[in-house]
């Protein structure tokens, strides 16, 4: 199985880095993974509803340029659906059953992703209500897909 993970922005923090190389590291016993990353805007401190609206559209481009048209794509957003660790697992084995080889997940930037982009995908996963910075999220999403190939393969994790 590939795994990409597209999302907007670098990760400019040194504990972040560490932690989502060491889960993509740990990956690579289960799947081919790999981190795309597209530049983010700035956003000026007091941007209004079209500044934003603007923005997610500019970066949703950028997301689109690198956009793997051959993966099966689950954005993250708040609005998609809940799953927990488990059901993950399950989505993603099932996946891998039924032919898909390339697992695409989308990660916005601060202000969440473009129209365009969630229309495109195939699917939308909240990993809960509340918003995480986009950094953190990736870390997040690594330690899940890692989680998930454990469970796949009856292999212990903590829990």
């Amino acid at each position: 199985m590939k795994i990409t993970i597209l999302c907007v922005g670098k990760v400019k923090e040194s504990y972040f880095r560490d932690g989502i190389a060491e889960y993509v590291k740990r990956l690579s016993k289960y799947a081919k993974v790999e981190i795309v990353e597209v530049a983010d805007e700035k956003t000026p401190e007091h941007a209004g509803e079209k500044e934003e609206l603007l923005i997610r559209q500019r970066e949703g481009e950028r997301l689109l340029k690198s956009w793997r048209g051959d993966a099966y794509t689950i954005v993250l957003a708040i609005e998609g659906k809940k799953l927990d660790s488990v059901s993950l697992a399950e989505k993603i084995e099932k996946l891998g059953i039924s032919g898909e080889s390339h697992i695409q997940f989308v990660i916005g930037g601060s202000l969440g992703l473009a129209d365009e982009v969630m229309r495109r995908a195939d699917e939308k996963l909240s990993f809960s209500d509340m918003t995480f910075p986009h950094q953190l999220m990736r870390l997040i999403l690594c330690e899940q897909i890692y989680r998930s190939y454990r469970i796949i393969h009856h292999e212990p994790y903590h829990k």
